[in-house]
């Protein structure tokens, strides 16, 4: 029996990390999106340092966002042909090569910002590949009764290295140079090769067809003919595309609505990392006792409302307020999608549905941008109200339109 067994009755929190496999993912992948983190930080840090520009600080994340966004569907497909341990492994080992090369062209004093430019590029496509294989494998190393608290445990990881990475790395930076940050986020990436070589999967039957058009069309002809995947996609959407736009605009209401300096600008943006850390830690504890349909839709409707009462705010404490609560009804409902979509989907068609999830997830910056246009025109508090109001609708007019939605149970599963 598992040494972690006891703390299945002690700490339900960490109830998936009772399975070796999962646990081994776990610690490797922890390793790995700290990596990831530094890696974020240290090339905006760099490419701004070399060049002074904005311009190209944003082009960054647009090298970065394009082929993640282009290659997702793709991804999602290869997911369901291969072994997904070995295609993780894969990636992660060319990610190990491309931060290597960058940190010693850093300590060579070689790097040039077209370095960054081809490095984010390259690693955002690699990315494609690696977030698909990533949700498809997980499900395999645990029971299917500790799906919620796992994926909630997964998003622990992230929402948890969003704070500690970049402070990591701006120590390294400041202490001993960039370089050496590259090297750090290299090494958490061979850490999860090395877990995840331990790690023992089980054989499943994978996509026979050799045409990747066709099999993504029956991809998507899988989630038409299932109401109920296009509605949980179609929450992840409204969410990234419509309901986090409010990020991109949060210097607007810190300077020209709340009257705040910068620093308000960051306890605001801490208050929403705080909330929805919460809120993962929440679910990840007592997720599993209550029913993920109404998650979704209670979740969902309470975000949209929580950030349109944001956007009506003139006052920063209540403002505060209302971004930590956006942010932990954000982190319950998606978490609630997540392990609803990994419950429901086929095996067969697993990595193909979570590329489709990782598309709409990973549309979040064009979100902002869709935004930053609205609120050119009609004012920041008009296009939030309109983004969390359309998050607010499809959330009802779903529960009200399908049944399974409502009735969804944590031991569902498709037919």
């Amino acid at each position: 029996m598992s040494l972690l067994s006891p703390a299945r009755k002690r700490v339900p929190m960490l109830e998936a990390l009772v399975y070796r496999d999962f646990r081994l993912f776990w610690f490797g992948s922890l390793a790995s999106v700290m990596g990831f983190q530094m890696l974020i930080l240290t090339q905006s840090w760099m490419i701004y340092d070399l060049t002074g520009s904005k311009v190209q600080l944003g082009l960054v994340g647009l090298a970065s966002a394009v082929p993640s966004i282009g290659l997702t569907l793709f991804g999602g497909v290869v997911a369901d042909k291969v072994d997904q341990r070995r295609l993780i492994i894969v990636t992660q080992l060319l990610a190990v090569v491309i931060v290597v090369a960058l940190g010693v062209l850093t300590l060579m004093d070689r790097i040039a910002p077209w370095h960054l430019m081809v490095s984010a590029f390259i690693m955002g496509g690699v990315g494609a590949f690696d977030m698909p294989s990533r949700m498809a494998i997980f499900p395999y190393l645990i029971e299917r009764r500790s799906m919620m608290n796992a994926v909630a445990l997964n998003s622990v990881i992230w929402q948890g290295t969003r704070v500690i990475g970049p402070a990591a790395a701006g120590m390294i930076i400041a202490l001993v140079g960039p370089a050496y940050t590259y090297l750090t986020a290299a090494a958490g990436f061979l850490i999860f090769v090395l877990f995840l070589a331990l790690v023992r999967v089980p054989r499943v039957a994978r996509a026979s067809s050799g045409n990747m058009l066709k099999d993504m069309r029956q991809g998507l002809a899988f989630v038409r003919d299932n109401h109920i995947f296009g509605f949980l996609l179609g929450m992840t959407f409204f969410n990234s595309f419509f309901g986090m736009s409010y990020i991109q605009l949060m210097p607007v209401f810190q300077k020209d609505i709340l009257l705040v300096d910068e620093r308000g600008l960051g306890l605001l943006l801490a208050a929403g990392g705080a909330g929805a850390l919460l809120g993962t830690l929440a679910v990840a504890s007592v997720g599993k006792r209550l029913p993920p349909g109404w998650l979704i839709i209670g979740g969902g409707f309470l975000f949209g409302a929580t950030i349109l009462a944001f956007a009506s705010s003139r006052w920063f404490l209540p403002s505060l307020g209302l971004v930590f609560l956006g942010g932990l009804m954000s982190s319950v409902y998606m978490i609630a999608v997540q392990s609803t979509l990994q419950m429901l989907v086929p095996d067969q068609f697993r990595g193909r549905v979570m590329g489709f999830w990782g598309m709409t997830y990973t549309l979040m910056p064009l979100g902002g941008f869709q935004a930053s246009i609205v609120a050119s025109f009609l004012g920041a508090p008009f296009a939030i109200a309109v983004g969390a109001s359309l998050v607010m609708a499809f959330a009802v007019l779903g529960a009200a339109r399908n049944a399974q939605v409502r009735g969804l149970s944590a031991g569902a599963r498709t037919g």
